[in-house]
């Protein structure tokens, strides 16, 4: 369909069309509304999936590596890991190290079971106030070679990395393996991906994942699971840490799936980690936003930058079968309500090696690059905790045997252990925590925003702009200035007794362009200006649901239209914040790159309202 020149060919006398600029012949036309509308949504998700293959090559200009020494290398890349600690959220202080508690079976006996050459407790350890890591250590009968914390992917319990309860392979328990080798082993809990707690009984349950549960609420605060998890293995750490003043032994990382990301993390945080095991995890990372949602991380981090955390220090990647998980619980009538994303499949083979060889450069500038290995478990789809991988692992953490043959599955000393009660316990802690920061977030704020100066309206503009900053750039996320020409596409599509309505299309970045409808009365004197009201609409709405003159009463009532009647000009901008999941998944993928919805918004806006003020009928 051919461009209609609405606004510059209205023949009627004083008609404002004839004053309309910036409005040229030719070019395409706009499309039918509801078609508009889904292109422009799409039209953004490609804009994204190209800013984040972008993130590959240009988050390098946020590091300044030094690599001449170690030393220099590590405080060049200081800013960077506290940034890292930032974006997960884990900034908040940890409690002193003291003695892990035991959670004995009973005063005499307080071991829950026992294996080839090491004992089984029930354990916890304080991280914050009111929060604890519980969990599982396993303590060899010789003095330990090495202390690790192994962490299992998220919906396996320590008592199955162990083995003293079904659920992972015989093959795959690497913290068995470990502690028949020697080593002191603890193995936390991670809140699982059932949906069990998620939400408020007796008001409404949904079908969250726990995990997502509880990142939504921590996100508010600027905390994330993550964060957590890996706080509660840096309090392990902590305690490792106080157990070498009397033994001074390696301390290493090794996880799996969900472990394997809060073990590299952990790694990256804190140089304490001698070596890290990293099993069925570690991959280029474009898609994260299928998987988790991290706001900004790929603009500075994929997991080659996170191991440049760890450089010089040792890391072994494990390829192999990953954690198969096709998104949240299903929903049903009593729970819904979660994220359309949160799949995990199978680290394909040469995404690992790919981002593999981008750590490789930075452990080779160091000349640690024996101290960087790839372990394939069988074709990539084998089962972690190879006896290849923990066999690298422990020797780079110093130990020199070679691993032992794997001994008997270990015996339980008891029948009355309770996961479930456990994990519930660190789930409620998690969230009676993070409540705790939500209520105390009014004296935050009032200290955040003491350096703003109300005592006039000037000293008021000039203190708040670096608020008004942050909150474009750290929380909303701010996109440069609209870069293509306005190009403005009208239509004609209303011709109302007191009014003309107009469909508009302008060009904003390239893919994203901002479109609506504007509302022109017929009884504008010529040299005339009227005001100009934008009319916005709401969740899954239409610029025709406020501006269309047979658009149905109940919901808008048509307010674009009646402020046209009265003679006011109007304009609908159509907002991307429709189809359904369509458009939280532009939240889902923009995060990652420190974008969101409104970041697009407000660039729509901009082009929009430069557009409207050039229209010469408007004041």
């Amino acid at each position: 369909m051919l461009l209609l020149h609405a606004i510059s060919e209205i023949h009627a006398l004083g008609d404002p069309r004839s004053r309309v600029s910036g409005v040229e012949r030719g070019g395409p036309a706009a499309s039918s509304r509801s078609h508009c509308a889904a292109r422009a949504t799409r039209r953004i998700h490609r804009y994204l999936d190209r800013s984040t293959l972008a993130s590959l090559e240009s988050r390098e200009k946020l590091w300044k590596r030094d690599y001449r020494s170690a030393e220099l290398y590590g405080q060049s890349v200081a800013p960077n890991r506290d940034h890292l600690r930032t974006i997960i959220g884990a900034v908040d202080q940890r409690l002193p190290a003291t003695d892990i508690r035991l959670e004995a079976r009973t005063p005499e006996a307080p071991a829950i079971g026992s294996g080839s050459g090491y004992k089984i407790y029930a354990v916890r350890w304080p991280v914050f106030e009111g929060v604890d890591g519980e969990g599982v250590l396993l303590e060899p009968d010789s003095p330990p070679v090495a202390r690790i914390v192994a962490v299992p992917d998220a919906d396996w319990t320590p008592e199955m990395l162990v083995g003293i309860v079904p659920g992972v392979d015989a093959a795959a328990q690497y913290a068995r393996r470990l502690a028949e080798n020697g080593c002191e082993v603890l193995i936390p809990v991670l809140i699982d991906r059932a949906d069990t707690w998620s939400g408020i009984p007796g008001i409404r349950m949904t079908n969250q994942p726990h995990r997502e549960w509880i990142y939504r609420m921590a996100y508010e605060v600027g905390r994330h699971i993550v964060g957590y998890e890996v706080q509660k293995v840096l309090a392990a750490v902590d305690w490792f840490t106080k157990r070498n003043e009397e033994r001074s032994v390696p301390i290493g990382v090794a996880g799996y799936g969900e472990g394997g990301l809060i073990a590299l993390y952990s790694a990256a945080l804190d140089p304490r980690v001698e070596a890290t095991l990293v099993s069925g995890y570690f991959q280029v990372r474009t898609g994260l936003w299928k998987e988790r949602d991290l706001w900004g991380l790929l603009r500075e981090f994929g997991d080659a930058e996170l191991a440049s955390l760890i450089a010089p220090r040792a890391l072994v990647v494990e390829a192999t079968r990953g954690v198969h998980i096709s998104g949240p619980p299903r929903p049903t009538r009593e729970r819904r309500g979660a994220t359309p994303n949160g799949t995990l499949v199978d680290p394909p083979l040469d995404s690992v090696r790919a981002e593999f060889e981008r750590a490789r450069l930075h452990f080779t500038k160091l000349d640690a690059g024996q101290r960087l290995r790839l372990i394939v478990s069988g074709d990539g789809h084998g089962l972690p905790g190879s006896e290849p991988a923990l066999q690298v692992f422990v020797q780079l953490l110093g130990v020199r045997s070679r691993l032992r043959a794997p001994g008997a599955l270990p015996q339980a000393a008891t029948r009355h252990m309770d996961p479930a009660g456990r994990l519930h316990r660190q789930f409620a802690q998690l969230v009676s925590y993070t409540q705790r920061l939500i209520q105390m977030s009014v004296a935050r704020r009032v200290e955040f925003w003491s350096k703003a100066d109300s005592s006039s309206p000037e000293r008021w503009n000039q203190t708040t702009r670096f608020y008004r900053d942050y909150i474009w750039d750290e929380v909303i996320g701010r996109l440069p200035p609209p870069s293509l020409p306005a190009n403005p596409r009208t239509r004609l599509i209303y011709d109302d007794p007191k009014f003309r309505g107009y469909e508009v299309v302008l060009d904003v970045w390239p893919d994203v362009f901002a479109y609506g409808i504007l509302l022109v009365p017929k009884d504008l004197r010529p040299s005339e200006k009227r005001p100009v009201v934008v009319c916005q609409h709401g969740l899954e709405g239409r610029a025709s649901d406020a501006a269309g003159p047979q658009a149905d009463e109940r919901y808008y009532h048509r307010f674009a239209v009646k402020l046209a009647e009265q003679g006011f000009v109007t304009y609908a901008p159509q907002n991307p914040y429709i189809g359904e999941d369509r458009f939280r998944l532009i939240q889902r993928k923009g995060h990652p790159v420190k974008l969101a919805l409104f970041s697009f918004v407000l660039g729509q806006h901009q082009r929009t309202l430069e557009w409207l003020a050039s229209l010469s009928f408007a004041d």
